[in-house]
């Protein structure tokens, strides 16, 4: 009691907790996309419960590697070493997650690419997804993002109350993002190739990390980012385009 006492008092654990929540919802925004993307090729009454489904796994998948901290650390020790380049079991996480988001990715690009030239019967044969097959997907992408984000949560803080208040968090804030996102994603194909997009980069990522060359996140967002900006104000522009067409018409 007097630990807890001891830590909502201090200004350092506060300063702690609001930096780890930031950081928790930026690893999060990954994990989002994804789940977004996924849960729009089902039909819409099975959506929000696929969104919620896959959230509040991250949660549980996070809340229980949070409880086997001292296992989680020794991940990033070398387990085995292959021409001179040492291995940890993080890496292997890593690459076998990059390498699915690749893999996915590029599927859902090339599926968005030829669909327009498909035959309708076999276009809306790919389209439709289980809902079991969904979750399964989120399930493998929770594992390599909850493993990435619990190792980032400890190299942060030693305080276990920090770690758990901030991922509880950051899932909260996600599950009241996820239908919003979502939603925008399907009212704007274009947004769904920009998204397909950010997760290849993040694959591919996550197989150079795998490797062992640390690339900066700061980068990585900040190009998103800038993508981001540059599809609004397209989008801003198409949508005016169309406003004085049929001003034209009328």
């Amino acid at each position: 009691m007097d630990y807890l006492l001891e830590l909502v008092t201090n200004p350092t654990a506060w300063a702690a907790l609001v930096t780890l929540i930031v950081m928790e919802i930026v690893l999060g925004i990954d994990n989002l996309i994804f789940i977004s993307i996924l849960s729009n090729k089902l039909p819409p009454a099975q959506r929000v419960r696929t969104q919620r489904t896959g959230l509040l796994l991250a949660l549980l998948m996070r809340l229980a590697l949070l409880g086997t901290v001292a296992w989680i650390v020794q991940l990033t020790e070398t387990a085995f070493t292959v021409f001179g380049h040492g291995f940890s079991w993080r890496d292997l996480i890593l690459l076998a997650g990059g390498l699915f988001l690749v893999w996915k990715a590029t599927g859902e690009i090339r599926h968005h690419v030829t669909r327009e030239d498909d035959a309708p019967a076999k276009a809306s044969s790919t389209v439709q997804l289980s809902v079991a097959a969904a979750i399964g997907q989120i399930i493998v992408l929770d594992i390599v993002f909850s493993v990435d984000s619990i190792i980032t949560a400890v190299g942060m803080t030693e305080h276990m109350p920090i770690m758990f208040a901030a991922v509880i968090v950051s899932i909260m804030v996600m599950l009241f993002a996820a239908q919003p996102l979502a939603r925008f994603i399907d009212r704007n194909p274009t947004i769904v190739m920009l998204a397909l997009s950010f997760l290849l980069v993040i694959g591919m990522t996550l197989i150079a990390e795998g490797f062992g060359s640390h690339v900066p996140k700061a980068y990585i967002y900040a190009a998103m980012a800038f993508s981001a900006f540059v599809e609004s104000m397209n989008m801003l522009s198409r949508r005016a385009k169309t406003k004085q067409v049929d001003g034209d018409a009328h």
